[in-house]
């Protein structure tokens, strides 16, 4: 996507104007970004939960998913309050494209507009906290058939998790397919704007993802530092012990793929190998710190383009929602991409901001990726800490 991106650029410096021609290009690019983010979040989101034992994960688990919980919300808050202090953004416009000021609900009809009346027309109307709030029901029911002691309820439960899995694995061909697209249409849309706009796109761009690693230091220096002070660990040698694992992270920008050195990491750290063997791969999975934080950052970028202002519900929703998604589908190729539009969506923001921050997609990731794995291995320290050391 990058490849395309400064093709984009190339193309706008060349033909300026002219390059909007490219727009219908773009369009097709946001329309297939529409078409597979909803089924995606919903299946990932629901297999995630089902396939906890959400009635016997034990104290472990949980103390684990708390911990995942509280970064993850840590990581939004951190995004969008510097995005704020640096409104990345804020001189760009997108051609072409206007947004009314949405209507801000009150926290009752907030809470009415999670619980849908019609399975259906929660996904027909692409209302993503309705289709959350249905994903998260299927996925504790699901836990509960396959956990059961019933044999004829658990095979049941059994048969609906590998239906949701075959249906997610259709899904992930689909968006496959739509990645190999994803240059081209980043391709039109940079050269759509950079050649109406120029340097103030690039500019605005080099904020957000400055804006993002700010956010990073943050996140590494008083969350992660805090927790690991708070349980007894040498914040600096604990990360000196680690680098390996968030170094091969950072280069390869993979979670999945480093799960191995991070595991190794992590007993060089101290970490007991029982811990380290049960928290990480569930890391890998769940925890996106780094997804989270460009979240927040993103939104907040989309609305300064967009010349909206957020009000406290707004930023509310985006911490609630973005702490969900990012638990939920930290597992999902390309998840910051599909969550984006998603998000994008509920806020009746222009989708074609997608395809202006994948240019920079690959520096994002990068950052991202290093520290979901050291979050990972700092959440094993902490449960470990908790459940072996002092036991």
């Amino acid at each position: 996507m990058s490849a395309g991106f400064f093709l984009g650029i190339a193309i706008a410096i060349i033909f300026r104007e002219q390059a909007a021609i490219l727009s219908p290009l773009g369009t097709i690019f946001i329309r297939l970004l529409s078409l597979i983010a909803t089924p995606v979040i919903f299946l990932t989101v629901a297999l995630a939960i089902g396939q906890m034992n959400v009635r016997q994960m034990g104290r472990l688990s949980a103390k684990l998913i708390l911990y995942y919980a509280a970064t993850t919300a840590m990581a939004v808050c951190i995004g969008v309050s510097l995005a704020l202090l640096f409104n990345p953004g804020n001189n760009l416009s997108l051609p072409d494209v206007v947004v009314q000021q949405p209507e801000i609900p009150g926290a009752s009809a907030m809470l009415l507009k999670i619980v849908p009346n019609n399975l259906f027309g929660a996904f027909a109307a692409g209302d993503l906290m309705a289709i959350l709030f249905v994903a998260i029901i299927i996925g504790i029911a699901i836990s509960t058939m396959t956990f059961s002691p019933d044999e004829q309820t658990k095979e049941q439960g059994l048969l609906l998790e590998r239906l949701f899995n075959a249906f997610n694995k259709l899904f992930y061909k689909i968006l496959g397919g739509i990645l190999l697209y994803a240059p081209i249409g980043v391709m039109a849309i940079s050269a759509a704007t950079f050649g109406t706009q120029g340097w103030a796109t690039l500019k605005s761009l080099l904020v957000f993802a400055a804006t993002f690693y700010l956010g990073l230091a943050v996140l590494w220096s008083l969350v992660y530092t805090g927790f690991l002070k708070f349980y007894g660990y040498a914040a600096l040698r604990f990360f000196g012990d680690i680098k390996e694992a968030y170094a091969t992270a950072f280069f390869t920008s993979s979670s999945l793929a480093t799960l191995p050195v991070a595991i190794s990491a992590a007993k060089k750290a101290g970490v007991s190998a029982k811990t380290a063997n049960f928290a990480l791969p569930l890391g890998a999975i769940f925890n996106s710190d780094g997804g989270a934080l460009r979240m927040g950052v993103s939104l907040v970028f989309a609305a300064n383009i967009m010349g909206l202002d957020l009000a406290l519900i707004d930023l509310v929703t985006i911490v609630v929602v973005g702490t969900v998604l990012s638990i939920g589908t930290a597992g999902v190729p390309a998840a910051g991409l599909v969550t984006l539009s998603a998000v994008l969506s509920l806020f009746g923001l222009p989708l074609e901001i997608v395809a202006l921050i994948a240019g920079v997609d690959a520096l994002i990731g990068m950052g991202g990726t290093a520290s979901n794995v050291a979050g990972d291995i700092i959440g094993a320290a902490v449960i470990d800490e908790k459940e072996v050391v002092t036991a």
